[in-house]
Order: C-alpha cells, then structure tokens, then sequence
C-alpha cells in the first residue's frame, strides 16, 4: 500500500478545476488518506508526489 502524500497539498486552484473522470461530479480531497473521493463514482483517486491520478483503473473503490 502506497503511503500518503501529505507534504504538497493540493493547490485549491486545482482542486477547483478537477471533476470525476468518470461522472464529471464534484471531487472531494481528503488529505489524512491522500486522495480525491468521487461519492458518486464510489472511487477514490490516489494523489502521488502531490499530483491527481486520475484514472479509473488507478482509482480504488469505496463504499
């Protein structure tokens, strides 16, 4: 398991911009486990060396 990127955070500029790959919903940082969460996707991105990944096969799922 990767650990998370808690040195860089986001740039809200950033954060502002990314939508959901998948839904083009809203994204929600969650900086304690270094990811973006899609609730409606139910996909959790991973933020490695302080940049979004943001592909679907890279995404872990979430309840």
């Amino acid at each position: 398991m990767s650990s998370p990127q808690t040195s860089a955070p986001l740039d809200p500029r950033l954060l502002s911009v990314l939508v959901c790959p998948v839904t083009k919903g809203p994204l929600i940082y969650d900086r304690e486990a270094g990811e973006l969460i899609s609730r409606q996707a139910g996909l959790a991105f991973p933020i490695r060396d302080g940049i979004p990944v943001m592909l679907p096969e890279e995404a872990r799922q979430i309840s």
